[in-house]
């Protein structure tokens, strides 16, 4: 199940989670002391990294008034208005690999990276 709210009720710019991070995402929220029908995972962009702008997450008890809300898999995901503006149409998934493991955006509006993959310019 996908759904999608928008604070104003327009049409949402698309993110997509897999259901692999949706299920790692909802058990590391499973050890935090939150209410897990109104808590989600907070997905933003922030200044930093060589590159100029660098992905974060967090869990957080509630969306803002002004958040779009996603839902997939049963995991809430929020957004901010001004990190909309640079992940529209991104994909959140979970990989293990030889380097280890952990959460990937696949973002379409990414125009370079730096060498590490930390931080990113659209």
């Amino acid at each position: 199940m996908s759904t999608e709210t928008a604070p104003d009720g327009d049409t949402v710019p698309k993110i997509e989670v897999t259901e692999t991070a949706a299920e790692q995402a909802l058990a590391l929220l499973d050890g935090e002391s939150l209410d897990a029908n109104e808590a989600g995972l907070r997905l933003f962009v922030q200044q930093g990294g060589c590159a100029g702008l660098s992905y974060g997450m967090r869990f957080d008890e509630a969306p803002e008034d002004d958040d779009t809300i996603y839902e997939h898999h049963d995991l809430r995901v929020f957004v901010d208005p001004a990190s909309l503006n640079y992940i529209e149409g991104s994909v959140v998934d979970y990989e293990t690999g030889l380097q280890g493991a952990g959460f990937h955006v696949e973002n379409p509006n990414v125009v370079s990276e730096c060498g590490c993959g930390e931080s990113f310019r659209t």
